[in-house]
C-alpha cells in the first residue's frame, strides 16, 4: 500500500516482477531460521495461498508454470542458504548460538536474497526485457533483503515492547 505504488511511479517495468520492500523474504529467512528445512513446505503452502488469495486470476493462470517455479525457488532459497552457511563452518540455525546474532541473520539472508533474486530473474527471464534483467535482479535482491531488515525490527521491537510491560513471561 505505500512501497509498490511509489515504486510503480519511478519503475513501473520491474514493479511487477520485484519490490523494493518484500516483507514476505524476512518471514521465509525467520521461519527457516527457526524450523530449518520444515518451513520450507509451510512456505510453499503459505505462498500459493497469498497467490491465490491476491493475485488476480488472468495472471495467475498466464504465469502458471513460473508461478509454481517462482513459489518454489522462494520457498527453498533461505533454506539454501543456510545449509550453505553449515557446509562452510557457520551454523546459524534456532538454538545453536548462545544468542540470537543480527549480523548473521543479515548475512544469511544477504545470501538468500541473491539466490532468490537470480532464480526469479532466470524463471521470468523471458519475461524480462533483457537490458532491464540486471535491474531486476538487483531490485529482487534489495527488496528481499530490505524486507528482512524491517521483519527483523518490527520483531525486535515487538519483544522489547512485550518485555517492558511484561506480556511475555520467561
Amino acid at each position: 500500500m505505500v512501497v509498490t505504488p511509489i515504486q510503480s511511479v519511478v519503475l513501473p517495468e520491474v514493479t511487477i516482477f520485484a519490490s523494493l520492500v518484500y516483507l514476505p523474504h524476512g518471514v521465509r529467512v525467520l521461519a527457516t531460521w527457526a524450523y530449518g528445512w520444515k518451513a520450507v513446505p509451510a512456505l510453499i503452502v503459505g505462498t500459493n495461498v497469498s497467490v491465490w488469495l491476491f493475485s488476480p486470476p488472468e495472471d495467475v493462470s498466464f504465469l502458471q508454470v513460473a508461478l509454481l517455479e517462482s513459489i518454489l525457488i522462494g520457498s527453498v532459497s533461505a533454506f539454501i542458504a543456510f545449509e550453505l552457511a553449515r557446509l562452510a563452518g557457520f551454523d546459524f540455525y534456532f538454538g545453536r548460538a548462545r544468542k540470537f546474532q543480527w549480523k548473521r541473520m543479515i548475512a544469511v539472508g544477504a545470501l538468500s536474497s541473491v539466490l532468490n533474486s537470480f532464480g526469479q530473474t532466470l524463471v521470468y527471464s523471458e519475461l524480462i526485457d533483457f537490458e532491464k534483467i540486471i535491474g531486476v535482479w538487483a531490485i529482487y535482491a534489495i527488496g528481499d533483503l530490505a524486507g528482512l531488515i524491517v521483519c527483523m525490527v518490527v520483531l525486535m521491537l515487538v519483544f522489547r515492547w512485550s518485555r517492558v510491560f511484561g506480556v511475555l513471561k520467561s
